[in-house]
């Protein structure tokens, strides 16, 4: 752990679904259509499960696009939630990522921590995918490294590696902002950042729609407005 000085960082990088997206809701309404259309009512909480249990696992069989891990993703939920997705129901959950709304705090932060610092995005998403995001998001970063991008998914380091790269930022001046401890908070921090951890409730059990993970981060803030708290208390 280390005493996070907000005057020590340049750059803030930013996990997107989860941490500024409300992924959960986006999951559970899509899953959901879908599990009714098959006749089934599993729990939200089991939804996320089923998510969680093998999102991971099929990113981590190979570089895909994200809308293929979606696809997939939604096939092996359907083998432990009781229900076969058609085709065309698998097309839809990965089309709805553009429909999963942002967390109601994360526009106004992002347009109080923007005018102090730089702003970057890594996600395990697709560029077309995220472009649909940032339309809801309503601001611009200044750079955004996708998984498309770099041809790999978090937990590897290629994001956060391309960041630097392009940014021109060290490390140790850029403070890593995400809610899964997984895919973030435990990569960051073992690659040298700062890293804060949006806790943020969850709708599921246990670690919601990621794996669980032992990572620690230097600080945890309740949500996106945490973040401008934590950050800019002095102004």
């Amino acid at each position: 752990m280390r005493t996070l000085d907000p005057g020590g960082f340049d750059l803030l990088t930013f996990d997107c679904y989860g941490t500024l997206v409300d992924w959960e809701a986006g999951i559970i309404a899509a899953a959901g259509h879908v599990c009714t259309n098959h006749g089934v009512s599993p729990a939200e909480a089991g939804i996320l499960s089923a998510f969680g249990e093998a999102e991971h696992v099929v990113q981590g069989e190979r570089y895909r696009t994200y809308r293929e891990v979606l696809a997939l993703t939604l096939e092996e939920m359907g083998g432990s939630l009781g229900f076969r997705p058609t085709d065309a129901e698998c097309d839809a959950f990965a089309d709805s990522v553009g429909d999963w709304p942002p967390f109601p705090d994360t526009r106004a932060a992002l347009q109080r921590l923007g005018g102090r610092y730089r702003l970057g995005i890594v996600s395990n998403v697709d560029d077309d995918l995220f472009a649909e995001t940032t339309r809801r998001l309503g601001i611009d970063f200044d750079w955004v490294v996708t998984a498309q991008q770099v041809g790999s998914y978090k937990p590897a380091p290629a994001h956060f590696e391309e960041m630097v790269m392009r940014s021109g930022i060290p490390r140790d001046r850029t403070l890593h902002v995400a809610q899964s401890l997984f895919h973030d908070i435990g990569p960051a921090s073992a690659l040298g950042y700062a890293t804060v951890h949006v806790n943020r409730p969850s709708r599921g059990s246990g670690s919601g729609a990621t794996p669980p993970s032992s990572a620690r981060p230097d600080a945890e803030v309740p949500d996106m407005a945490g973040v401008v708290d934590l950050l800019l208390a002095d102004r």
